[in-house]
């Protein structure tokens, strides 16, 4: 059995040093969320989405299939620990080696890369792939590009995800899907500048914070909000209700009370002062207080924030399936997920993993222990079930037509 200790890189990471994120690499990669999405129009998915698959094809699909040894697995970058430590444990449990590369920058440009191979029913050169929630999950949904998952293969995955990952609106009951890591968008506010607590999207609206309320040019996280301050659900949400979410957003610009549409910059810009309030990603408020020392505060609003989610899933092309479902059914055994939220910090779809984090704590000293029992105790590793209760997924998408619509909705309020 693995035994983890105190000299393990993933324990030993320096948890007070701030590392780039997930989100980090998106701007790194030079492409917006919107531009990324724009960059996959014109390549549509042919077909109609399936929330099911029946017994019959579950069958079909595997029935063939065999364990040969490998697995080709595709991954954002800055997504795992670099000393791989949870995959050389796989391949010395398994013998299953693991080319793991990170190759995947915006979902916009990986899915018209792939989608040539896919249509033709070729290998991409993987079996194994971490997507995104969104126009192109749909699309790749839709074209049926995703192998049905087996989920009595998958016993980990039954015993230990939250609940909440089991009624995604965009792959229901998980059939061509399971998360690897999620986050939240909620507001993010220095209690110093506020002067008191931020509790409500109507605090955004607030005329006693003129030019201090940070936006997100990103047009999906952008109408999110709109549509949420509007009483309006992102994923039920309709053309009608975007105009409506439009309009509020407007109202608020109109007004004078957002200084600036930022992207990752928002975190610097609350830093120093420039906003008091901002929209946020729960998981750069959490390292900047972690490695600066600061005392921001985040906080899902009592209308509700949002949740994206980055999820496993195998090509239906994949040349080696069996041993990409035995690596993700291994990445929800307890011990695994915890590890791995123990160097990323994103939200963990595991709830047990708390526990095993706290244990892993205990093994460490000084600021070490410190650091890790504090991310251990986070709400923004390990939502409460309340928290979770307030989260709604984006708006889906199923053609390419619905999103530039949307784009053409919203867009102009950040250009404007």
């Amino acid at each position: 059995m693995f035994s983890r200790t105190a000299t393990e890189p993933s324990l030993l990471r320096g948890v007070t040093q701030r590392r780039l994120g997930r989100r980090d690499a998106l701007r790194l990669g030079g492409l917006s969320a919107l531009g990324a999405a724009l960059a996959a129009c014109g390549v549509p998915g042919q077909g109609t989405p399936a929330a099911s698959v029946d017994a019959g094809t579950l069958a079909t699909f595997w029935q063939d299939k065999k364990q040969n040894g490998k697995v080709d697995f595709a991954n954002w970058p800055l997504y795992m620990d670099p000393a791989h430590p949870e995959l050389k444990k796989f391949t010395a449990r398994t013998g299953i080696q693991v080319n793991y590369q990170e190759v995947i920058q915006e979902m916009g440009p990986w899915f018209a890369k792939v989608q040539p191979q896919l249509s033709a029913r070729q290998s991409i050169g993987y079996d194994l792939m971490v997507i995104t929630n969104g126009i192109q999950f749909g699309q790749f949904r839709a074209a049926g590009f995703l192998a049905p998952l087996d989920h009595a293969k998958m016993p980990n995955f039954t015993a230990n995800v939250s609940s909440k990952y089991t009624e995604e609106s965009f792959d229901p009951a998980n059939v061509f899907s399971v998360p690897w890591a999620s986050g939240i968008t909620g507001i993010a506010y220095d209690p110093a500048r506020t002067g008191r607590e931020i509790t409500s999207l109507a605090d955004l609206w607030d005329p006693q914070f003129k030019g201090k309320v940070g936006m997100m040019s990103d047009a999906t996280e952008l109408a999110n909000f709109g549509l949420l301050a509007a009483g309006l659900k992102p994923e039920d949400s309709t053309e009608e209700d975007w105009k409506k979410a439009a309009a509020k957003l407007k109202q608020q610009r109109d007004a004078g009370l957002v200084r600036k549409y930022y992207e990752q910059d928002y975190v610097d810009a609350l830093g120093k002062g420039e906003v008091w309030l901002t929209q946020a990603w729960s998981g750069d408020i959490f390292q900047k207080n972690l490695s600066d020392g600061t005392n921001l505060k985040f906080v899902i609003p009592q209308e509700g924030g949002t949740i994206w989610t980055d999820n496993f899933a195998i090509p239906v092309t994949a040349t080696n399936p069996v041993d990409a479902l035995m690596l993700i059914d291994f990445f929800y055994e307890v011990e695994n997920a915890a590890s791995l939220a123990e160097y990323i910090n994103y939200v963990c779809p595991v709830p047990g993993a708390q526990a095993q984090m706290k244990k892993d704590a205990a093994a460490l000293t000084g600021t070490d222990r410190t650091d890790m029992e504090q991310v251990a105790s986070s709400s923004l590793v390990f939502p409460s079930e309340a928290d979770y209760a307030k989260l709604h997924y984006y708006v889906n998408f199923n053609t390419s037509e619905q999103q530039q619509k949307f784009s053409s909705i919203f867009e102009p309020i950040v250009l404007g």
